[in-house]
């Protein structure tokens, strides 16, 4: 089969590029003729699922994507929004998941390189990065290994590009044994008059490459990233692209430089599908067509073809369009930071996407279809059948003991310490970083650079709660979310999303992604968050098992006082233990019923979008008032593992108690939505409940701080206890020791 790059492109070439006999079709009546090897190779990676979103396009749309604080929603490299103080935040999550299960470090690292740029091509200095993982069984003989590459591709990328990993969250279940998540976001700041965006406007002007030089890494990278995986995954290696931090470094300075200027009139990251997308999307944007020169186009590899020119995904490169006259302004900026910024091409008004080489045309292509005309799938759907709420019947359970549970609760893989992964990361770089994951922190929080103001941000998703009832999952992600930022007492703003998913040609599947969407989109539009930006990860599946569905939500919030802020630590001898919110311990999908009985059974806790935002309102005000400082959201292991986790951040002993209605497993492990814990001295509990009952929040004191043990009062009526620090080597031990094994 030639892979000439003028060849005709035969309809066996097409399939083996992804595409559909009936795409194949599409392309042939659209040209009026074959597409050759080159033009189908462009075809292949512009209608691939991952730059196309041919399959969820039409159900994104339900989506709330407006406010009056977006200034940018989906559609460019980042979403922004105004944050006031004449500054903007830029932010968007992305997915690396099929590269890092193929090349873990080189995959993770190129995934954060890859969300940098998406930020800094905005015009924006990037001040965070976070990241969202999920794991196969400990048991599985890859995991550990996938482990290791993933936390040392994101510490040796983010440290070295000199940006703090500052939040995440880590988590694993067999069904991500074949199929691995890696999702990382990144937040900027920047000029709210001085954001860049991709459109190339107007004929005529100067097409600049600038950055590192190309090479065949990562070619049909977004085809890979469109397709699931079978036994011969690893055979792929070839299409994962290889990252260099310390250019990066040198390409995010050279071009906030440039950006300070007025020279730029459209710049975008040449990311998945490298040089075909930057350049199609570029044009096509700003209503215009394009035409390049090959040739020269930086190579760092001999004998390049167009196709390889083309869809190369090498690293560290950017595309610009500047203002006539302008080039050699760029040039002398990009040279002095040691990077190459050539002139390979030229705007023109045919709209359309013209390519010569050695003296010839070897692609001549209409933007429409490879871009607005791109497949748009309504595939056929199953809606998951609706799970009745009932309670799980906690007295048909065996009793748990205190003691024992709390110790293997707060060791199992999910809710460990994660210490050994954020202690890889350079949480502190630029010197901004006011909390971080390594404080456990319910957000973290980064100080808006010279002020007073903060920004937090976090990312959420329970995909048990999504695989049980993706509607109820997907408001679920929203609002933890939500209720993360709300519990550290900043203004939630915006989302960003990350939808994983396996196949949407089955129906059962594009049955949970039309859900999950769908409770999203009720929830962002209840609580006034707005998704801005985003990304969709499909054909995450292995020899026909998919992954659990997994809606990753990033939100961020803004902190007006740095000094008025809350933090899970800081508990005090002597303070009570607020619980705000209601409860009828929900059993269902807890982490409790699979770790203590081996369940995984029941609906997920139902989510109350109106006490959500309500509880999530009077929590904040008493932080923004400064009566609180010491809160914490009650989520995976319900109030229990949430108290544990205050009790340990500051090292004091705290008991427990409850005396009603529910059993010891639904009041310790349940896991009801909308709820907060404070803890504060008795006076100003007493206050802060006043409030409550005023505004008919339920409120509970349900512990005490003191002594150096954490300890339960319950329906046995004696007191039950586990000394802190075999607490602490509990929750502290499970993940050294795990990788402390050969890898």
């Amino acid at each position: 089969m030639s892979l000439d790059p003028i060849a005709p492109g035969t309809l066996a070439l097409a399939e083996e590029f992804g595409l559909s006999p009936a795409e194949y079709e599409q392309i042939v009546a659209k040209l009026g003729r074959v597409p050759n090897v080159t033009e189908l190779g462009i075809f292949s990676v512009m209608w691939s699922e991952h730059c196309s979103y041919k399959s969820s396009r039409v159900h994104l749309a339900k989506l709330p994507t407006k406010a009056p604080h977006v200034i940018y929603g989906p559609g460019e490299n980042a979403g922004a929004i105004d944050i006031g103080g004449g500054l903007a935040c830029i932010f968007k999550m992305e997915s690396h998941n099929h590269p890092s299960f193929i090349e873990p470090y080189q995959g993770a690292a190129t995934g954060v390189g890859g969300i940098l740029r998406d930020v800094f091509t905005m015009g924006a200095r990037p001040v965070a990065l976070l990241n969202a993982l999920r794991f196969g069984d400990p048991s599985h003989p890859k995991t550990r290994r996938l482990v290791d590459g993933v936390v040392r591709g994101i510490g040796g990328y983010g440290n070295c590009v000199g940006v703090p990993t500052v939040a995440g969250e880590t988590n694993f279940h067999r069904r991500y044994n074949g199929n691995i998540l890696v999702n990382a976001m990144c937040v900027g700041v920047a000029p709210k008059d001085r954001i860049f965006t991709s459109a190339a406007k107007g004929a005529g002007n100067p097409v600049v490459y600038v950055g590192a030089k190309t090479g065949r890494d990562g070619i049909h990278g977004a085809t890979m990233a469109s397709a699931e995986f079978d036994d011969e995954a690893e055979a792929q290696r070839p299409t994962v692209q290889v990252g260099d931090p310390f250019l990066e470094k040198l390409l995010i300075e050279a071009c906030l430089e440039l950006m300070a200027t007025d020279a730029i009139i459209g710049i975008q990251d040449m990311g998945a599908a490298g040089l075909t997308s930057s350049s199609v999307e570029m044009a096509s944007k700003g209503e215009a067509g394009i035409e390049l020169d090959l040739d020269r186009v930086p190579a760092r590899e001999e004998a390049m073809t167009p196709y390889e020119f083309m869809l190369s995904e090498s690293q560290e490169r950017m595309l610009m369009v500047l203002k006539p006259g302008r080039e050699e302004q760029a040039q002398a900026i990009f040279h002095k930071w040691g990077l190459d910024a050539v002139v390979i091409g030229v705007t023109t008004d045919t709209q359309r996407l013209v390519l010569r080489w050695h003296g010839q045309t070897v692609c001549d292509l209409p933007l429409g279809p490879l871009a607005d005309e791109a497949p748009k799938y309504e595939r056929p759907f199953v809606r998951p059948s609706a799970r009745a709420p009932a309670r799980i019947d906690a007295a048909a359970l065996p009793p748990a003991p205190f003691a024992a549970a709390m110790v293997k609760l707060m060791s199992c893989p999910d809710l460990c310490s994660k210490r050994w992964i954020w202690e890889q990361y350079d949480r502190h770089v630029m010197a901004d970083t006011v909390d971080d994951s390594g404080q456990c922190a319910d957000a973290a929080i980064v100080r808006l650079h010279g002020t007073n103001r903060a920004l937090a941000m976090t990312s959420d998703v329970t995909p048990r709660y999504v695989e049980a009832d993706p509607f109820e999952g997907g408001k679920q992600a929203v609002a933890e979310a939500w209720r993360n930022l709300s519990a550290c007492g900043a203004t939630p703003l915006a989302v960003t999303d990350n939808l994983n998913f396996g196949s949407p040609q089955r129906p059962e599947i594009m049955g949970q992604i039309v859900a999950a969407i769908e409770g999203m989109a009720e929830a962002c539009s209840s609580l006034d968050f707005p998704v801005i930006s985003g990304n969709v990860s499909l054909y995450n599946e292995t020899n026909g098992e998919a992954i659990l569905p997994t809606p990753t939500i990033g939100g961020v919030g803004l902190i007006e006082n740095i000094e008025r802020r809350a933090g899970i630590g800081g508990m005090q001898a002597g303070d009570l233990v607020l619980m705000v919110g209601d409860m009828e311990g929900w059993l269902g999908q807890s982490v409790a019923l699979r770790e203590l009985h081996g369940m995984e059974e029941g609906a997920p806790p139902p989510v109350d979008l109106a006490k959500e935002r309500t509880h999530g309102d009077f929590v904040r005000a008493l932080i923004e008032e400064g009566l609180v400082r010491v809160c914490h959201d009650v989520s995976d292991g319900g109030l229990a593992c949430a108290a544990a986790e205050m009790a340990l951040e500051a090292d004091i002993g705290l008991t427990l108690g409850y005396r009603g209605p529910l059993s010891d497993l639904e009041f310790l492990y349940g896991e009801d939505q909308a709820r907060y814990l404070i803890a504060a001295s008795p006076e100003r509990i007493a206050a802060i409940q006043r409030r409550a009952e005023g505004a008919g929040i339920y409120c509970l004191v349900v512990g005490e701080a003191g002594g150096d043990a954490f300890g339960y009062f319950g329906a046995m009526q004696k007191t039950e206890k586990l000394p802190l620090a075999d607490l602490r080597k509990a929750y502290e031990a499970w993940l050294p020791a795990y990788m402390g094994e050969a890898v």
